[in-house]
């Protein structure tokens, strides 16, 4: 089981937060370190001292590791042009060696396009730029080196582009799409996605997401296997009760709570949920939600009494 923290910087963080936070991701063991791609708070905090960009930030991170995978949860597409997010990604991937991943969905946030002046069209013009930023994307990553990139869509179009720069992952970064469209968003993961994500679901709604997603598969003639199976829970772990209470309480949950939707506990009992899940909807990859950034301990202590015991 691969084990990913996930953080929500737009609630507040500086990139010096997040740098440290990537840091001990890295020391202690686990497989990547992603971020939300936010320019906006959500609920009853601040946002002090104000947004980072995501891109800009793993590109940051990307000089200052040397091991573990970055990557967003989920880029929204309404917030950049597909020409420009391929450059941006491909760059980063140049800048870590091979280790980016992108996450992008359609966009959603209301207050947040309108807070930035930026356009959020309706949800089936929303899917539909989706669908051609997607071909876009990975058709400029993948034209070969030498040839050009042209596309004529109904919303966006290239004409000779030199589709550059490449990554240095061939033929392109992973993708992950996810959320919980019964339609086009399994279609649209069947076509593009190596991996799909399930956020803050139960196992009962993910397997009925994954198998939408593994009908689409089917149906195009792929094999369902070649998609990473993943979901996104928020975690609270501790020695004993109260120090899990206490972690809960920091990030405004309560316990019982967490542990219906989310990873929350001793190191057994989650051990125990892990397991769980792996049974029930054969997942391989979790993106441990990390809301509390200055708690470094937290993400040494899951390393060293969770996944230790997953290994």
């Amino acid at each position: 089981m691969d084990l990913r923290i996930f953080t929500e910087p737009q609630q507040g963080a500086t990139y010096d937060d997040l740098l440290r936070v990537a840091k001990t991701t890295e020391d202690a063991g686990y497989d990547a370190f992603f971020r939300s791609d936010h320019y906006l708070k959500m609920g009853d905090v601040s946002g002090q001292p104000g947004p980072t960009d995501a891109w800009i930030t793993l590109a940051g991170l990307a000089r200052e590791t040397k091991r573990i995978r970055l990557g967003t949860l989920v880029s929204a597409a309404t917030f950049r042009h597909p020409s420009v997010l391929a450059i941006s990604v491909a760059g980063v991937d140049q800048m870590s060696g091979g280790r980016v991943e992108l996450g992008i969905g359609a966009g959603w946030y209301d207050a947040e396009h309108t807070a930035l002046g930026l356009e959020l069209p309706p949800v089936k013009e929303r899917f539909d730029r989706y669908s051609e930023q997607l071909e876009i994307i990975t058709g400029l990553w993948e034209t070969p080196e030498g040839e050009t990139f042209s596309y004529d869509g109904e919303h966006f179009k290239l004409v000779d582009s030199p589709a550059l720069p490449k990554p240095v992952q061939r033929p392109r970064p992973p993708v992950i799409i996810g959320g919980h469209g019964k339609k086009r968003t399994p279609e649209l993961a069947a076509r593009y996605a190596n991996e799909f994500n399930l956020p803050f679901a139960s196992p009962e709604i993910a397997n009925a997401q994954f198998a939408l997603v593994d009908a689409a598969a089917r149906k195009i003639g792929r094999d369902p296997a070649e998609i990473v199976r993943s979901v996104a829970l928020v975690v609270a772990v501790g020695r004993d009760d109260g120090e899990v209470t206490k972690r809960a309480t920091a990030i405004g949950r309560d316990v019982e709570g967490l542990k219906a939707s989310g990873l929350a506990g001793t190191p057994a009992e989650v051990v125990d949920t892990i397991g769980q899940w792996r049974e029930k909807t054969g997942v391989t990859r979790l993106y441990l939600q990390v809301l509390d950034l200055a708690d470094l301990d937290h993400i040494e202590f899951i390393a060293a009494e969770v996944a230790s015991q997953l290994a």
